[in-house]
């Protein structure tokens, strides 16, 4: 016997956008309050949350609402260049986002948490790589990211 259920998205398991604003929101209260992540985040504009909501839903499968309004993921990796991060101003970033969604009640389960960290483990440590840098050769087309459920694309190549 087969039964044909629909695999839902990242973003749908999460509860979808208000869940991911509440989560940025949330989130980047703290992050203004912590003394390491303060300094890079003090001047961010205030709709930055909500672009890093939209951007993460829309990752994670939900409505194209970042890349047909907001930005694109040139643009979002623009954002990061020059800004030299450290591994502790990731780490630190990670855990609060994490301890964020423990508090807001996002699925606990170990297949939505594993691909969760799994996106946040790859999408930072990029983030940080690319601080490094002054600019960047990138096609300005480049696609949005897509977040599923466990696959990754092979080994990273700079």
């Amino acid at each position: 016997m087969t039964t044909d259920k629909k695999i839902p998205t990242l973003y749908e398991w999460a509860g979808g956008m208000p869940v991911f604003e509440k989560l940025t929101d949330t989130f980047y209260k703290k992050v203004l309050k912590d003394p390491l992540l303060e300094p890079i985040f003090k001047h961010m504009s205030p709709e930055h949350q909500q672009h890093v909501a939209h951007f993460i839903a829309e990752v994670f499968g939900g409505p194209k609402t970042y890349s047909e309004g907001e930005g694109s993921h040139y643009q979002m990796v623009q954002k990061h260049l020059g800004k030299h991060l450290t591994e502790q101003h990731r780490q630190r970033w990670v855990a609060l986002l994490l301890e964020t969604a423990d508090e807001l009640g996002l699925p606990a389960d170990p297949e939505f948490r594993s691909a969760v960290v799994g996106y946040l483990e790859w999408g930072t440590r990029i983030a940080v790589i690319n601080s490094r840098e002054e600019q960047l050769e990138m096609d300005k087309e480049q696609p949005m990211p897509r977040w599923g459920w466990g696959e990754t694309g092979g080994p990273y190549v700079p």
